[in-house]
């Protein structure tokens, strides 16, 4: 029965979403944008639902959303926890600014997830930085 059991794991193939790319593996790509002069900072439905539209243009899958209205500016602060990582967002509307986090791995292309950020927020200004999580080499 053992050697069953060994014969079956062996066969399976290991599946772990690494990117393989100009003979890198990596986790996945981790954005972080900043967006200025932005707009629909304080409305938590409209949020969740641009960032849920977000994930979909990044081909991404969302398992859950968890978002939090603060009372004393309006602003939000939240998650979508999807199979390939996360998308979060921290508002500002004081400031006119949102700062946002797209973690992907696998297939998925967070930058797909930018026009749609851009769009939602009405944002005047984005800054980006990249960076390849989990670099294997």
């Amino acid at each position: 029965m053992a050697n069953n059991a060994t014969a079956v794991l062996e066969s399976t193939a290991l599946t772990d979403y690494f990117i393989h790319e100009n003979g890198v593996s990596f986790a996945g790509r981790h954005l972080l944008v900043d967006l200025w002069d932005a707009e629909n900072l304080t409305d938590i439905g409209y949020i969740e639902d641009s960032l849920r539209k977000a994930a979909e243009a990044a081909g991404a899958t969302v398992l859950s959303a968890h978002l939090h209205q603060f009372t004393d500016s309006g602003g939000v602060s939240g998650v979508l926890i999807l199979a390939e990582s996360h998308i979060s967002i921290h508002t500002w509307p004081e400031r006119d600014y949102a700062a946002l986090d797209v973690f992907m791995c696998g297939s998925c292309n967070p930058h797909n997830a930018l026009p749609i950020l851009k769009a939602a927020f009405n944002a005047g200004g984005v800054n980006l930085n990249e960076t390849r999580r989990g670099v294997v080499a």
